[in-house]
């Protein structure tokens, strides 16, 4: 047993191993059978395309190894692994080259692959280029190539043996090339735009300047669209569609096909193309072809839904004035028995009116509603009354004229004058209204109660006939009517009448309304009047109008409250009076009244602004607008004042009657206000006026008549006063001067006096004393004096001119001045010497002499004076009393006896000395430069006293003025 189990185990082992040994071997054998080497390659080129068909035999293989070299450079151009069924015991697959297949020789081969195993490489096939050296020729390739507008085109150059490439161009733009063989060279050309009719060059060049070249057309493929077929004849098909334009003419143009019959072209740039086919098939077919490519469109229709007659022909018509018959002819005679619609397009005076007739086999229309003496044109077209598909072809225009015939009746009415004239006025018939030429207008004037009338011609360009009511007298006091025939070669119209007023009636409405333009008129409404039994007249013109103004009115029909007024005459800033009138047996009573503007615009002339000052205020004050200037609604005024180029406004005044401004709170100087008008489209332009604001002088010059009054009255009662105390006035304010009178014979001539100091009448002011300088010493000092320039402050000789002469003795100063003054007295000569008077702020004081004080006091010198002063008699200088000073209050007592001098009469000399120059007056500490005052040999006084002396006489003065006024007012004496 176990010896059997062995054998039993070792004979399965064995039979495993003879079966996987037979598979492995079938195995193989399928191996070696799918991997055959591919036999029999062949190699064909499609005509027209860059196409090579590789067919061979290579057993039952599917996946094959395609190489395809550049022979010369053994370049790789394709290499892939593909999958080619066998067919017929063939596989057989088309390669696509991306050049010219011309270009330059090829080598394919071709290897069976199954997974990662491949057979042996077949044969090698080789295509034959142009570039192989039996061919020498210098060529481009492809010619005369068709592309579409955007895609890449290889073209091959190939020069001649031992030749190389210069460049190559498309135009004047140079291409990059890539060398293919010894002799070939390629480039990728890219149109993206279409070519032009005849193409674009693109040419190659040898380094030996040969040129050889290609055409390259860009377009695109056919298309078409609106395929339609249809009848014009009732029995044959004309087909008809639009094309797109694909820039490819000539033989490379699209070719065009129906039902596979050739459709002839009409011009290759036509949007619109058509083909002609015999019979009606019921169902076409278009087929449009190209290099590029094929598009096909297809249409199906029963015929009497696709007829479109053609155009009506030899048109006639039988012409009447008031309409007309048209007739014309078929070119097809099928069109007799088939119903048919006609469209007459009528054309006159630039207006296109269409009509619409229908019938069988239709061939006349009758044009009703047509004018007189116009011409017309027209034109006609049909289609299928049934099943309408198209409208046929228009006709050739037809023109024809209508007969004449007598004018239409004027439309008339009547404009009456505030002076009882007026006018009758009509519309002139238009040449549609006059149908025919117009000879003129007949007028006539009646009485409709006594049955008399005057007639009158006018021309054909007159619409108005004026008349007087006040010559009208002859035609009777009834009803006066006026009546308008229109007259043409034809005859008369039928007239037209309108009642004239006997007189003028002031009939005006109550308001004034306004009217509103709009939508291109204006629109008024009414109340209806219940007993009119006419139309109603609405009535228009120019409102700046006053006298037979031009007119236009409109009828409306009784039953209608409403009417908009349109015409072209309508002008912007005009205004319109627009009334409405009620016919009735009585002339026409006027109902309402509107005012309009079909357009407002600012005034078109500013007002006549003037400004005057009145009291403390501006008074503006203007002129209104003229109503042909205001062009619109005013609606008030601005005012405006100025202000460095800028309008500040003061006031608006709404009330358009308001013509002065009243201008207050300005304070004086100069202003400038304007005033502008305003509608509702704005304002004018606007009037200036300029004013200077003055104090008020009313008042101020009152005053000063008042002042001068009052002042002139004043002096007539101080003149009357002056006048009744004349005598007194006098001997107080102007005494007689007494004569002086001095012993001796002075009835001589009169001669120059010499007037020189006297030796004992010498007084010096010397530190505020008066000092009395003794004889020897004034011949020493007259000396001195005389040898000294003239400039100096000492005392000068002066002459004299005595004019009276005192008899009597002059009494001596001093007792012992005897001599010298019985000396002087013999000689006839009054000695005056002039003394240095020192200004000081103190007054002069006496003061004890220190060289002689025992022998002259000055109160021995007072005594004297004063006696001196006290004898009446000859000269004697005035003595002007000064106020005494605190210093000659404690010196000198003799002050008493200026009250003596003030009071005495005698000669006063006019105290009129001054310094010789302002620079020489001010203080020096020493004596004034200035001439002394003179002095009398008989005083001891300055006859010209100064400073405080000056201030006292002042005050003296003025103690005696106020008591002459006070004797003035008091005194009775007169």
């Amino acid at each position: 047993m176990p010896s059997s189990s062995i054998t039993s185990s070792s004979n399965s082992y064995s039979l495993w191993l003879f079966c996987l040994f037979l598979c492995c071997s079938a195995t193989h054998t399928r191996a070696n059978e799918a991997l055959l080497v591919p036999k029999q390659l062949s190699l064909s080129a499609i005509n027209g395309t860059q196409q090579l068909s590789i067919s061979w035999v290579g057993g039952t293989a599917t996946a094959f190894d395609m190489l395809i070299l550049r022979t010369e450079l053994n370049e790789t151009v394709f290499y892939k692994t593909i999958s080619v069924p066998l067919i017929s015991g063939r596989h057989q697959w088309t390669w696509t080259s991306a050049e010219p297949l011309e270009c330059t020789s090829l080598s394919i081969k071709v290897r069976a692959r199954d997974g990662q195993r491949a057979s042996e490489w077949s044969n090698t096939q080789i295509h034959q280029g142009y570039d192989i050296p039996s061919n020498p020729k210098f060529q481009m390739l492809p010619q005369d190539k068709v592309v579409p507008v955007g895609a890449s085109t290889t073209f091959c150059c190939i020069v001649g043996e031992r030749e190389l490439l210069r460049s190559m161009k498309l135009g004047s733009e140079v291409l990059k090339t890539t060398r293919l063989s010894r002799r070939t060279y390629s480039t990728v050309v890219v149109k993206r735009r279409p070519s032009n009719h005849s193409g674009n060059n693109i040419y190659c060049q040898d380094d030996r300047l040969n040129v050889t070249g290609s055409v390259i057309f860009a377009g695109y493929p056919p298309l078409s669209t609106d395929f339609v077929c249809e009848t014009r004849n009732l029995t044959s098909a004309v087909c008809h569609w639009n094309g797109v334009d694909t820039y490819l003419y000539g033989r490379r143009a699209t070719n065009y096909s129906i039902n596979e019959r050739k459709c002839l072209q009409n011009t290759q740039k036509e949007k619109q193309k058509n083909c002609t086919l015999d019979g009606w098939a019921g169902s076409w077919t278009l087929v449009a072809v190209n290099p590029l490519g094929q598009h096909n469109l297809t249409d199906s229709a029963e015929l009497s839904h696709r007829v479109r007659p053609v155009k009506p022909d030899d048109l006639s018509a039988v012409v009447h004035a008031w309409n007309a018959t048209i007739l014309w002819v078929w070119e097809h005679s099928s069109y007799s028995s088939f119903p048919l619609v006609c469209e007459v397009a009528v054309t006159s005076r630039g207006y296109t009116t269409n009509r619409t007739f229908s019938g069988v086999g239709l061939q006349s229309v009758v044009l009703s509603d047509m004018h007189p003496n116009e011409e017309y044109t027209l034109q006609i077209r049909c289609g299928a009354q049934k099943n309408f598909w198209k409208w046929g072809d228009w006709s050739e225009e037809f023109s024809f004229k209508t007969r004449t015939t007598v004018p239409d009746a004027p439309e008339v009415w009547v404009w009456m004058n505030r002076d009882n004239t007026g006018q009758v006025v009509w519309k002139p018939l238009t040449q549609r209204q006059s149908h025919g030429r117009l000879k003129g207008y007949q007028v006539t004037f009646q009485s409709s109660e006594e049955n008399l009338q005057h007639t009158v011609n006018f021309s054909p360009d007159t619409s108005t006939a004026p008349f007087n009511l006040s010559h009208m007298a002859t035609l009777g006091s009834g009803k006066i009517q006026a009546s308008v025939i229109a007259e043409n070669e034809d005859g008369g119209s039928a007239p037209s009448a309108v009642l004239i007023p006997l007189r003028w009636t002031e009939n005006e409405p109550i308001a004034v309304s306004r009217a509103v333009f709009l939508d291109g008129g204006f629109s008024l409404s009414w109340e209806r009047e219940d007993n009119s039994t006419c139309d109603y007249v609405v009535e228009w013109y120019d409102a700046s109008c006053r006298k037979d103004c031009p007119l236009d009115w409109i009828k409306v029909a009784a039953p209608n409250n409403f009417s908009s007024i349109e015409s072209a005459n309508f002008l912007p800033g005009v205004r319109y009076n627009i009334s409405l009138y009620c016919c009735s047996s009585e002339p026409a009573q006027l109902l309402l009244r509107w005012q309009g503007y079909m357009q407002e615009l600012v005034p078109s002339r500013p007002v006549y602004l003037s400004a005057e000052q009145r009291e403390s205020d501006i008074v503006l004050s203007w002129e209104g607008i003229p109503l042909a200037n205001r062009r619109g609604f005013l609606l008030g005024y601005n005012v405006y004042v100025s202000n460095d180029s800028h309008l500040t406004l003061i006031a608006n005044l709404p009330d358009i009657e308001t013509r002065k401004y009243e201008v207050k709170g300005y304070s004086k100087g100069s202003y400038k206000f304007t005033v502008k008008a305003y509608t509702s489209a704005g304002e004018d332009t606007g009037a200036t006026a300029s004013v200077m604001l003055e104090p008020q002088t009313d008042w101020l010059i009152l005053e000063i008549l008042t002042s001068l009054g009052i002042t002139a009255l004043f002096l007539v009662f101080v003149t009357f006063i002056c006048y009744k105390k004349r005598k007194w006035v006098k001997r107080a304010l102007y005494p007689d001067i007494p004569e002086p009178k001095l012993p001796g014979d002075w009835s001589r001539t009169q001669g120059p006096m010499d007037v020189k100091p006297s030796p004992h009448s010498m007084v010096h002011i010397v530190e505020k004393m008066l000092v009395v300088i003794p004889e020897e010493d004034e011949d020493e000092e007259m000396q001195r004096m005389e040898d000294e320039p003239a400039d100096t402050d000492e005392p000068t000789s002066l002459r004299y001119y005595n004019q009276v002469v005192d008899e009597r003795p002059i009494r001596p100063r001093f007792p012992d001045s005897s001599a010298s003054s019985a000396s002087s007295m013999d000689s006839a000569r009054t000695d005056v010497t002039y003394t240095g008077v020192q200004t000081s702020g103190s007054s002069l004081a006496w003061s004890p002499n220190p060289l002689d004080s025992s022998e002259f006091s000055p109160s021995q010198a007072g005594q004297a004076l004063s006696s001196e002063i006290r004898g009446g008699g000859g000269y004697r200088p005035q003595v002007q009393p000064r106020a005494p000073t605190e210093e000659l209050f404690l010196t000198s007592p003799e002050s008493s006896f200026e009250p003596q001098a003030v009071s005495s009469g005698g000669y006063k000399p006019q105290r009129s000395w001054h310094f010789d120059s302002p620079t020489e007056a001010g203080p020096s500490g020493g004596l004034a430069p200035s001439l002394g005052s003179p002095t009398s040999v008989a005083s001891t006084q300055f006859l010209l006293p100064e400073g405080d002396e000056c201030a006292e006489e002042k005050h003296q003065l003025s103690s005696s003025a106020a008591s002459w006024f006070t004797n003035l007012l008091s005194t009775t004496k007169p």
